[in-house]
């Protein structure tokens, strides 16, 4: 096991958590209830972009390992909120059918990890090559 492997699992594991818990806690309260959505997405976007410089400058990953890393991250966050919707399906009288919150648990990291996956791509070529242009 590298370094960088031994880092690398720590800080997704807790991004995927801070993603998740993010989307739960910051849909709690009931006024204002846009400007607390639009937070959680400013949060959460710090997060990502936090993730993926990490991994770009300080463990030097490459682009592909760097967009792995951070997809995996964004789908734990992912899988986190359907645990909370399945969590509160169960605590309340009216819901929908028992099996979409099911589903949940396998579509929702698909849903967010794919295209955290293609836009952490992105961004690492664009900063790998940004850094190997930079004057030494």
């Amino acid at each position: 096991m590298s370094i960088n492997s031994r880092l690398t699992w720590p800080i997704l594991i807790v991004a995927g958590a801070c993603y998740g818990l993010i989307g739960i806690v910051f849909a709690l309260p009931t006024s204002n209830v846009r400007i607390w959505r639009l937070a959680a997405w400013a949060v959460s976007g710090v997060i990502y972009i936090c993730h993926i410089l990490y991994e770009q400058y300080s463990l030097r990953s490459r682009p592909l390992t760097t967009a792995v890393h951070v997809a995996l991250g964004v789908a734990i966050g992912g899988f986190v909120l359907a645990v909370g919707a399945n969590v509160h399906a169960m605590m309340i009288p009216s819901h929908a059918p028992f099996w979409r919150y099911r589903v949940a648990l396998i579509a929702w990291p698909l849903i967010t990890g794919v295209p955290a996956f293609l836009v952490a791509l992105v961004a690492a070529y664009v900063l790998a090559w940004a850094w190997s242009r930079s004057p030494a």
